[in-house]
């Protein structure tokens, strides 16, 4: 995987891509989850253009996902020039005779380079885009203004900090596996791999990933997990203490966090859901799409894919 390096970065250059496309992402997953999923990496290049599919196979379900297991939320393929040299990648990946499962594509990449397949919707990602100022940020949402006021004088204090610093990390996923655990929900970070996955990637993103924290003393009150993703800080995780729900501290602090970055010039991207507590502050949503094909399928729109490029 590691020759594909150069080329990899080359093709990011080429379309407009996620932290979730990056080699770096992709190459700790294809080893932190390689008891889970085993890589299958298609690459084609030629003079007309080169096309990657970071795709794996998932050993429990013997189907074909791409690399990043749960984690990613937005999926796409690498791809310049030629369309011909991508509708060959497929038809190599058809090869291997398994259904095809992708959860989520971006608006712009189902268009792009998706578009012969079935792309139902799957949900929404909410935003703040930069159409008002921090000032006005926080005029508009004046109430968790004051819960941060509150939370204050109470002497919890609002702190930031770089994605090294992976005891904080592991604090704020411990605290949220064991939230799910007490409430007997279901959630993607009841995994403790995952989480370590995350403590890893944040590691990797240094300063790039910032998580901001509500903190009493020594105690974690909240903790917001963000990554720089070009002129987006995505939101990845909240968790907040059940114990200080009474000051909905995961809501305060998810608006202060906005408000510093919207100050930074940013837009906030909070990410797959359209949960209430997004959805007070978004000014804007991202429409998510899903890839569930069978083998067949999956080999049809292969051959589609190079009989429409050759007609």
């Amino acid at each position: 995987m590691d020759r594909l390096a150069p080329l990899w970065e080359r093709l990011l250059c080429r379309q407009t891509h996620s932290i979730f496309q990056r080699f770096s992402w992709n190459r700790l997953a294809a080893d932190m989850f390689a008891d889970r999923l085993t890589p299958h990496i298609v690459c084609v290049e030629g003079h007309s253009g080169a096309a990657i599919i970071p795709a794996a196979i998932n050993r429990a379900s013997d189907g074909i996902e791409l690399l990043g297991e749960t984690l990613f939320d937005y999926r796409d393929v690498l791809h310049a020039g030629d369309p011909e040299v991508l509708q060959h990648a497929w038809r190599l990946l058809a090869s291997l005779q398994r259904p095809f499962h992708v959860i989520s594509i971006g608006r712009a990449a189902a268009r792009e380079r998706w578009s012969e397949f079935p792309t139902p919707p799957f949900a929404m990602a909410p935003r703040v885009v930069r159409v008002r100022s921090e000032a006005a940020f926080r005029q508009a949402h004046s109430r968790l203004g004051r819960q941060i006021r509150r939370l204050q004088k109470q002497r919890v204090e609002v702190c930031t900090t770089s994605g090294q610093n992976s005891g904080l990390m592991r604090r704020i996923y411990d605290g949220k596996r064991t939230l799910f655990e007490s409430g007997g929900s279901e959630n993607v970070f009841l995994d403790l791999l995952r989480c370590e996955f995350m403590v890893a990637a944040a590691a990797m993103e240094g300063d790039e990933c910032e998580i901001y924290t509500l903190q009493e003393q020594d105690a974690l009150v909240a903790g917001i997990v963000t990554f720089n993703d070009g002129d987006t800080r995505r939101f990845y995780t909240t968790y907040f203490n059940p114990e200080w729900a009474h000051y909905s501290p995961g809501q305060a602090l998810l608006y202060e966090a906005s408000a510093r970055t919207l100050a930074q010039e940013f837009d906030c991207d909070y990410m797959t859901g359209e949960y209430p507590y997004k959805l007070r502050l978004a000014n804007a949503s991202h429409p998510l799409f899903r890839v569930d094909v069978s083998a067949e399928q999956l080999a049809g729109i292969a051959k589609q894919r190079i009989t429409t490029t050759a007609a």
